[in-house]
């Protein structure tokens, strides 16, 4: 399993990052874990425009799902051999609402349909993409959210991505006993303290420990946040290696 990182901005793009996108591939397949502001640019450096086999939105907040808009353009109008067949994109309920309305003048309200087989996620919901096994559970936020926990069928290997979620025992439970840990921190410890919106980085070096994560990265640290106090509150929590994300950065696991 490859983890490549194509935006890690948290909130809104840096002047150095998308907002957060992640792309998973496996046996020659390939998942994009959300598509925030500024993604669609950025995975071209990693993968062609139609070479995505599907997609899991954690949220809908802008920052993990806009981008999504661009590509329906890419898929239903621009492609050389016609409109592109649609692909599985897991989200919440009211995933294709809510992009068709951000979009704001699809040719009709099933539009985006026909390019993007909408499916939506509920807590404990588990499926099969390509060659991997997806568990997903309802983290806290406010809004409806989802982190997500892959299984690499043939190796047996774990990559968990956190979404966007504050302290709650359904990410540690995603976490337990992963290859990787993919961690939002989008807080800063006694700085923000806001429940159920986001990890400080010390929370995220919590949870990992707690969750007996092999590594961890972390993610969706916004512009206005020092990510350098986040890593050394998170180091201090968590016994394992831990960094930060960076735009193209590829983890092997």
């Amino acid at each position: 399993m490859k983890l490549t990182v194509v935006g890690c901005s948290g909130s809104f793009p840096s002047a150095d990052s998308a907002c957060s996108s992640y792309l998973v591939e496996a046996d020659g397949y390939r998942l994009l874990l959300d598509m925030g502001n500024g993604a669609l640019g950025e995975l071209q450096r990693h993968c062609g425009l139609y070479d995505l086999d599907a997609v899991a939105l954690s949220h809908l907040h802008a920052d993990h799902c806009i981008d999504m808009c661009a590509y329906f353009v890419a898929r239903y109008y621009r492609h050389e051999g016609g409109r592109c067949a649609p692909i599985p994109v897991y989200g919440p309920e009211g995933t294709e609402k809510r992009l068709t309305t951000a979009y704001a003048d699809t040719p009709s309200d099933s539009s985006m349909s026909e390019v993007f087989d909408f499916r939506t996620l509920a807590p404990g919901t588990e499926f099969a993409a390509g060659p991997f096994d997806v568990r997903t559970e309802r983290v806290r936020h406010p809004v409806e959210a989802y982190g997500f926990r892959l299984t690499h069928r043939a190796s047996g290997t774990v990559l968990t991505y956190s979404g966007d979620t504050g302290p709650c025992a359904q990410i540690d439970a995603l976490a337990a006993d992963a290859d990787l840990l993919l961690c939002e921190a989008s807080f800063t410890h006694g700085k923000e303290n806001i429940p159920e919106l986001h990890l400080t980085g010390l929370e995220a070096g919590q949870c990992a420990q707690r969750a007996g994560a092999a590594r961890l990265v972390l993610t969706h640290v916004p512009p206005w946040t020092d990510p350098q106090t986040n890593l050394r509150d998170a180091k201090s929590a968590f016994d394992g290696p831990v960094e930060l994300a960076r735009p193209g950065a590829v983890y092997e696991l």
